[in-house]
């Protein structure tokens, strides 16, 4: 497996090893004690995923008080997932990382605790999976407004974007105050 630093140096590319013929192909998904030699270290708990048509924007989502680590992967499509910083103190704080995911390149990106995430679907549909650090908790959901002027994510045009009516109602970085941020250590 190929894992690369992306800009946002604690977000990891992670590109698997592929054994294809004529078969098809095989790759191992996750293995613990392989992410560990990357620093990987996370003890995932949760599993999720979502399937959605094009143009589907999720996120850019956070747990405060149970920070989540993640490992996303397409199994079904395309999307452009993105990571924001949003670590109070820390020096990348609200700069971001886009890394377009598919079943076909079968990368995947780990997303440590204290950035937001979310991602945009490319495809016709897309079927998202993710591994999670810690449980979901509904009370203590955040989020950033995917659109937020000066965040400037380079989002793809698309004819149409579809919502939650949820995320539609996100603040921007700059609304969320101190105490519902992560903080950078």
């Amino acid at each position: 497996m190929i894992v690369k630093e992306t800009s946002l140096p604690e977000v990891l590319e992670i590109t698997p090893r592929i054994f294809a013929d004529s078969r098809g192909f095989f790759y191992e998904a996750y293995n613990a004690e392989r992410y560990k030699e990357f620093g990987i270290a996370a003890t995932f708990v949760q599993d999720n995923r979502s399937k959605s048509l094009a143009g589907t924007v999720r996120g850019l989502h956070y747990q405060l008080n149970n920070p989540q680590a993640k490992l996303v992967r397409v199994t079904h499509g395309e999307v452009l997932d993105i990571a924001v910083d949003i670590r109070k103190g820390s020096p990348r704080f609200g700069q971001w990382v886009a890394v377009k995911l598919s079943a076909d390149n079968h990368k995947q990106l780990f997303i440590p605790e204290g950035f937001a995430h979310g991602f945009i679907v490319l495809s016709k549909e897309a079927d998202f999976e993710y591994k999670c650090s810690d449980y979901y908790h509904p009370e203590d959901e955040y989020g950033i407004f995917w659109q937020d002027p000066t965040l400037k994510i380079d989002w793809p045009d698309m004819p149409n974007h579809t919502l939650s009516p949820k995320d539609l109602k996100l603040p921007v970085l700059n609304e969320v105050s101190e105490k519902e941020l992560p903080h950078y250590e």
